[in-house]
């Protein structure tokens, strides 16, 4: 089996599962309880929050840990909003969201705020003056995502974090996709709220965080206990939370060798596939974009036929968001950037890993050039194109 679908979610690393294995079956005890035998459960959960917080220059006091990614932006959008509500309901974000914040504000649209959209350009970058002049005086919450998950562009946040503290707005960012991947720095970029999760850098499921700058303003998620200095309610999730810690200390001193390593990778296999493949092209932006993310249009296919042929030899990949594989709409994210309907219906996600091999790359060209050309074999409107390309050539 090949796997480049890493932005989906990772393998658990060996040194990972190693620090969780004692906290299921040997030191099993509540972190919460006030007996000794729950003290080395509570000193992993206090070790963890300190491992998770380096990795973005937070203080652990600023760490909340929760179930994951999805839970700690609609936490971040919801709380902060409701917290500032009385400054006013109005709310910023982009077109090319996760659909954790997108469906988020939604729900936020149908209780009486007021949310602006900001277009991005044709890389996917967000348009830094359309944003600033969306700034109103009730705007609370600016919530821009650090790099896009389906097509890997790195937006600029120190940027976006400088106009929103000159505005006295509070910045999330939903970091999933860039926690553990790339280096972050909630001070140097202004950022007060930030959302990861551990599966996406090699850490479990089931477990992630929400960084609140000290001194934010935010309602409780989950009533009912003084878990998370009462913000978060809930038996700690011990094993995850040691995972989670783990994972970002060791994102944190391998980060520049993975970085070197997949951005060579990923940059070859981009290379091979716009050389080789003919009517292909890549998505989100060549230099500001994540190290391992490849996506893909090829024209005259469905994405659909191209996974399936796809799995068929072993390789796993996917179309876009592993949260909308079930929907047969092309991507917001590509319809924003640009792209008519029938070729973003033809799209492709790589994601590799610090795990990748080039020999993995060289099989999976191979394969897409055999597929693409399949494929194309029996689409009409491929047929149509190169008719019609040959009756020109012929004039």
């Amino acid at each position: 089996m090949i796997y480049l679908d890493n932005a989906a979610t990772t393998r658990v690393s060996a040194e990972v599962y190693e620090a969780m294995k004692p906290y299921f079956c040997e030191q099993y005890a509540n972190p919460s309880a006030i007996y000794s035998f729950a003290g080395s459960a509570a000193k992993a959960v206090d070790e963890a929050r300190r491992q998770s917080a380096a990795l973005i220059g937070a203080q652990p006091n600023e760490i909340y840990f929760t179930a994951g990614g999805s839970e700690s932006d609609n936490w971040a959008v919801r709380a902060a909003t409701e917290a500032s509500a009385g400054k006013g309901k109005h709310i910023i974000t982009s077109k090319i969201e996760h659909h954790a914040i997108l469906h988020t504000c939604q729900y936020l649209e149908k209780h009486g705020y007021e949310v602006t959209y900001i277009n991005v350009d044709e890389n996917g970058t967000i348009k830094l003056d359309e944003l600033e002049a969306a700034i109103r005086p009730d705007t609370t919450l600016i919530t821009i995502m650090a790099a896009n998950n389906e097509i890997g562009t790195i937006q600029p946040l120190k940027e976006i974090g400088a106009l929103a503290k000159k505005n006295g707005i509070l910045f999330h960012t939903d970091a999933v996709q860039a926690y553990g991947h790339i280096p972050l720095d909630v001070d140097a970029l202004n950022i007060d709220l930030l959302s990861a999760s551990g599966h996406k850098f090699h850490g479990p499921k089931g477990i992630g965080f929400l960084y609140i700058r000290k001194g934010v303003r935010m309602g409780s998620l989950i009533h009912g206990g003084a878990q998370e200095r009462a913000r978060r309610a809930g038996t700690h999730n011990t094993p995850g939370i040691v995972g989670l810690g783990a994972a970002a200390a060791l994102a944190a001193a391998q980060m520049e060798k993975s970085i070197d390593k997949e951005t060579t990778l990923r940059d070859y296999l981009i290379k091979r596939v716009l050389e080789e493949i003919p009517y292909s092209r890549i998505n989100g932006h060549l230099v500001n974009r994540l190290p391992n993310n490849a996506n893909f249009c090829f024209r005259f296919i469905e994405g659909e036929s191209l996974l399936i042929l796809l799995d068929q030899k072993g390789i796993c990949a996917s179309s876009g968001s592993a949260c909308t594989s079930g929907s047969l709409d092309p991507s917001h994210v590509l319809l924003a950037i640009g792209l008519p309907h029938e070729t973003a219906h033809g799209s492709l996600r790589l994601t590799l890993s610090d795990e990748t091999t080039k020999e993995e790359i060289d099989v999976t060209v191979e394969a897409l050039k055999n597929i693409v050309a399949r494929l194309r074999s029996m689409s009409p409107l491929y047929e149509d194109f190169v008719k019609a390309q040959r009756q020109d050539r012929e004039k």
